[in-house]
């Protein structure tokens, strides 16, 4: 926040009533200022485009909405803007996609009301914001060279997203209709990652997808 202005602040979230008590949250302070609010991916991108926020706040699984992928095309579209991730996940693999996205932060719901300004403040001055449920986590991957990564940890990020859609129950048809790619580049994502996981059928990814709380 500058002496002149408070800190610019759109809310994407697909539930009405969340954005609703996140706003009051907010309205709360006067160095926030709510210039948009959106219910899905696409109204998201548009109400950015529009208002030109300093901070995005966006809801991890809105329908139809690939968080990875939209925070990276916001970021390329608007290099200055800062991204908070809401969500219901405390797995540490979905902090770590998005903030590999290009986002700022990461904060669960359940503590929303209670750090949502802070983590809005700690975002726009340009540092990480994580909910203490996975900074832990982070900070242990993040120490892991890449080399060094088994399992989830080695999933690239194309692979985690076909494993959500998988563990969904989607065929490899849907996944790959969905992702914009070819059957045979599905098939190949499934055979890499049972490779990764260690694991023998499509069965048993969706098996581990569930109990990982990974499916979508």
């Amino acid at each position: 926040m500058t002496e002149n202005r408070p800190i610019r602040v759109v809310l994407a979230d697909d539930h009405t009533m969340v954005r609703e008590a996140l706003a009051r949250v907010l309205d709360e302070d006067s160095g926030i200022d709510i210039v948009g609010e959106a219910h899905d991916g696409a109204e998201a991108a548009r109400a950015v485009r529009a208002s030109a926020p300093d901070v995005l706040v966006l809801d991890y699984s809105m329908p139809g909405h690939d968080a990875p992928r939209a925070i990276q095309q916001l970021r390329a579209e608007h290099a200055d803007l800062k991204i908070l991730v809401l969500t219901v996940h405390e797995n540490i693999h979905y902090a770590m996609r998005v903030l590999e996205s290009g986002a700022q932060g990461y904060l669960i719901k359940s503590g929303a009301a209670d750090e949502l300004v802070e983590a809005i403040k700690t975002v726009y001055e340009g540092r990480i914001y994580l909910s203490s449920p996975v900074s832990q986590g982070v900070l242990e991957h993040l120490r892991t060279p890449k080399r060094n990564r088994t399992g989830l940890e080695a999933l690239s990020q194309r692979e985690f997203v076909f494993l959500r859609k998988l563990g969904a129950g989607h065929s490899l048809k849907q996944c790959a209709r969905e992702m914009e790619i070819s059957v045979s580049t599905a098939s190949t994502y499934r055979s890499r990652i049972m490779e990764k996981l260690e694991l023998s059928t499509t069965a048993e990814l969706i098996r581990f997808a569930l109990e990982h709380d990974l499916a979508e």
